[in-house]
């Protein structure tokens, strides 16, 4: 397990890059239709990496709470899955059950849509507002799989808070860290390695 940080092509006040991707049962969803009325949180994710795994169940919880406040979530599985089976789009499903995560988790087969957000790593969190600018590109929290340090979502939470209460975008967030998107062999993008 290596952890990798992402190295964000995506700056502030960017505009979020639009997809129709599907859900396991093959239903499209565009980013219009999954985006919230305050603001809408991206998530690259997949259902074998650690990290991942690690802060799953409390994304589904975190998730919910955003929700409430008027953010939705959308999660992405980019990975390769002829390499890495597990991330299949027939075990998404069951990932997500088992996670408590009500929102949407789509397949993004050409890893086309990583690309545009520029998302290295999984997971990756990116929080957008009403308008579709980006406000935040960081990690979850400071906790990682194995360490002694609590779950909270702190930093993201943090993010969610100013964008609701109209503040500024939190300065120089630490990016998130974990697994590398799985890229199929020679799809690559010029920002990896």
């Amino acid at each position: 397990m290596s952890e990798v940080k992402s190295t964000f092509r995506l700056k502030t006040g960017d505009e979020a890059p639009a997809f129709s991707l599907p859900d396991p049962t093959g239903k499209v969803h565009r980013l219009g239709d999954v985006a919230g009325e305050k603001g809408t949180l991206v998530v690259f994710a997949c259902n074998h990496c650690p990290f991942v795994v690690h802060l799953a169940q409390h994304l589904g919880s975190f998730a919910a709470e955003a929700a409430a406040r008027g953010i939705a979530t959308a999660a992405i599985s980019s990975n390769d899955v002829e390499n890495y089976p597990a991330d299949a789009p027939d075990k998404m499903t069951e990932f997500a059950a088992s996670h408590g995560w009500n929102f949407p988790y789509l397949y993004d087969e050409s890893q086309e849509v990583a690309k545009a957000y520029g998302a290295a790593c999984t997971p990756d969190f990116f929080l957008f507002d009403r308008d579709r600018k980006l406000f935040y590109a960081g990690q979850f929290d400071a906790s990682r799989p194995k360490s002694d340090t609590a779950i909270t979502g702190a930093d993201l939470q943090a993010a969610v808070d100013a964008l609701l209460a109209g503040e500024a975008p939190p300065a120089d967030p630490f990016p998130s860290s974990g697994c590398n998107i799985k890229w199929k062999p020679g799809n690559e993008p010029p920002y990896f390695g």
